[in-house]
């Protein structure tokens, strides 16, 4: 926290805190990780329904946006400018994880919040939705000794239908299948599932329930994620660096409120 105070939104900022801020590495968290579609948005939802003081801190997707990719686009000497495609997304964010080990749990525990615009009253619990990978929760679980880590895990093939059932405008990649889905030109994707659910999801297709455009972008966005991010590593080293802090659900096997009792129970401990 030796870097001059940078603001990047209303009540947002990083470097040393300021006269009124405090720094993310002082504050209690409990932090969600895993990959798209395990079900983090849903679990958010469930957790306002129990816990009146939710303070929900600027997601993955916002972080990435005001500090990650602006930064690698500096370091290109290209001035700051949205990204949409999910995969030059992933390239960003690599680029910005080779050189901070730590990726976007880096750039997390460099925030600084205003005071006022993190209390929603008092014991309020502060949310970040998320973190990914051996990486990320490594560097987290040395830097955040107050955080609190749940995990939420979902099979690749039920992450795929719940990306087509969102219908989130964010969830695209570049190229252009003009409606086809064929899994022999998805070369990387088709290797996560078995003949059983590449049939269940050529299906959809087949069922009018998905255009094969569609389908074969969120096949690509869950492929690319386990190029980047092993999530099976991640509870490990949970397990190992922060065993009293973590807690790992289904969410396929337990309901939204099932879930959100358990992550209650954790930020309380």
């Amino acid at each position: 926290m030796n870097a001059e105070f940078e603001l990047l939104a209303d009540g947002l900022g990083v470097g040393r805190p300021p006269a009124g801020w405090v720094a993310i590495v002082d504050m209690p968290v409990l932090i969600l990780v895993g990959v798209t579609g395990v079900g983090k948005s849903t679990t958010v939802d469930a957790l306002r329904t129990r816990i009146s003081g939710i303070s929900l801190l600027p997601n993955r997707r916002k972080l990435a946006d005001l500090l990650v990719i602006p930064t690698v686009q500096g370091w290109d000497g290209d001035p700051p400018a949205a990204v949409t495609d999910r995969r030059r997304r992933f390239d960003y964010t690599g680029r910005y994880r080779k050189r901070h080990p730590g990726g976007l749990a880096h750039a997390f525990s460099r925030l600084v919040l205003q005071m006022q615009a993190t209390a929603s009253g008092t014991g309020a619990l502060n949310v970040f939705d998320g973190l990914r990978g051996a990486d990320e929760v490594t560097f987290a679980a040395q830097s955040l000794p107050l955080a609190r880590f749940a995990v939420l895990n979902a099979p690749d093939v039920v992450r795929v239908e719940r990306l087509v059932q969102r219908q989130d405008a964010f969830d695209q990649v570049g190229g252009d299948t003009a409606g086809r889905f064929y899994w022999e030109e998805m070369a990387e994707g088709r290797d996560l599932f078995t003949r059983e659910e590449q049939d269940h999801l050529s299906a959809l297709v087949s069922r009018g329930e998905v255009d094969g455009a569609e389908l074969a972008a969120k096949v690509a966005i869950v492929a690319a994620e386990r190029r980047n991010y092993d999530p099976h590593a991640a509870v490990e080293i949970l397990r190992a660096a922060a065993p009293e802090r973590i807690v790992v659900v289904d969410t396929t096997t337990h309901t939204p409120a099932e879930v959100a009792a358990k992550l209650e129970r954790l930020a309380a401990s």
